[in-house]
């Protein structure tokens, strides 16, 4: 039997959880712009935009503290739109039904699906088991070059298996983002094979709740980096007193399969929204 299960309590923190990382990465990509982004509070989540074509442009993390208002959503769009910007919302099936509702009553349409998948961290999970070859370490700043590089190599090649990516952001955009991250204090890990950098990852803590994100450069596919990857950040998640690990990925995809074989439990899906 299932040993997690997800209600809306825990969803309501592992979303309030990525509306905080969200937020400061908005903070890192406008101190490193000076630009005109935004991050405004709404419904429990966060309205944000960074730059032109930016992942951090979205809605996120809302409908577990009330419903916005039709002004509230309206000033919302209005500051995309003053940017040039479509609205993108990514809501969980778990948030109160009455925003779905109100979004498609406003013109929003179903664009895509993602999943989150959690793992209950243990004192079990302090063994950091790799496949032969391979090595995984954290990653300081002074390789900060080469781990993007192995990062971007990997968007740049996206899983062909299960539900595509919504976006296929540029590859600078991309790099700005991972800085971005990386402001926020996220830890990040380079995996090597044979010594040759083959695979990159970040964590980020907030309220207990550990938040992966990795990548492997098509070379290196299918040879354990992201186990070894998922492993080594569980060992840490735990160290740091951790509850929760979380992954957000697309359904059917390899990245979900690769989880879900480390123990990780679909919890919910978000339904991705346009106007």
């Amino acid at each position: 039997m299932s040993a997690l299960f997800c209600d809306t309590d825990l969803a309501r923190r592992i979303e309030g959880a990525e509306a905080g990382f969200i937020t400061a990465a908005l903070a890192a990509a406008q101190r490193r712009t000076g630009g005109a982004g935004f991050a405004m509070p709404v419904a429990g989540g966060v309205a944000g935009f960074a730059e032109p074509d930016s992942p951090w442009n979205k809605v996120a993390g809302l409908g577990f503290a009330g419903v916005p208002d039709e002004d509230e959503l309206a000033r919302i769009e209005d500051a995309f739109a003053e940017r040039g910007a479509a609205v993108q919302v990514e809501l969980s099936n778990l948030a109160d039904p009455a925003v779905g509702e109100l979004l498609t009553g406003r013109g929003y349409r179903l664009a895509s699906y993602e999943n989150v998948l959690g793992l209950l961290v243990s004192g079990g999970d302090s063994e950091r088991v790799t496949p032969p070859g391979v090595q995984v370490r954290p990653s300081g700043d002074d390789e900060f070059d080469v781990w993007l590089e192995v990062i971007l190599d990997a968007v740049a090649h996206p899983d062909t298996e299960g539900l595509p990516w919504l976006d296929d952001f540029p590859r600078q955009v991309v790099a700005d983002a991972e800085r971005d991250i990386a402001a926020t204090g996220a830890r990040r890990y380079l995996a090597l094979v044979h010594g040759v950098p083959a695979g990159g990852a970040s964590m980020g803590i907030r309220d207990g709740i550990a938040s992966f994100s990795a990548g492997t450069a098509p070379a290196f596919r299918r040879r354990g980096v992201q186990s070894a990857l998922l492993a080594a950040r569980l060992a840490d998640a735990a160290a740091d007193g951790c509850e929760l690990a979380v992954v957000t990925t697309q359904p059917g995809s390899p990245s979900q399969r690769n989880v879900q074989r480390r123990g990780f439990e679909l919890l919910y899906t978000r339904a991705v929204l346009i106007r």
